[in-house]
C-alpha cells in the first residue's frame, strides 16, 4: 500500500479558515500523540515554503530559543 501522507493531510485540511487552522495546531500541541508530528511538519512546511528570508531567520530564531529551553 502507497500511502502519500504529505497529500492525505494537505486534502485533510484544504477546505481550512485561519481559526480552523490554528485549531488544528492547538490540538496537536496540546495532546502531544506523536501521530500528529507528520500534520505539524507539512504545515511547517507550507509556512516556510511562503516566508521570506526575514521570516525564516526569525523563525529560525525562535526554534533556537525552543530547542535551547527544552534541553535546559
Amino acid at each position: 500500500m502507497n500511502l502519500n501522507l504529505r497529500k492525505a493531510i494537505l486534502s485533510n485540511i484544504s477546505d481550512n479558515d485561519q481559526s480552523q487552522l490554528e485549531a488544528t495546531i492547538v490540538d496537536a500541541i496540546q495532546n502531544g500523540e506523536e501521530k500528529m508530528l507528520p500534520g505539524l511538519g507539512v504545515l511547517f512546511e507550507l509556512i516556510w515554503n511562503q516566508s521570506d528570508e526575514q521570516d525564516k531567520q526569525e523563525m529560525l530564531e525562535a526554534l533556537e530559543q525552543g530547542v535551547k529551553q527544552a534541553g535546559s
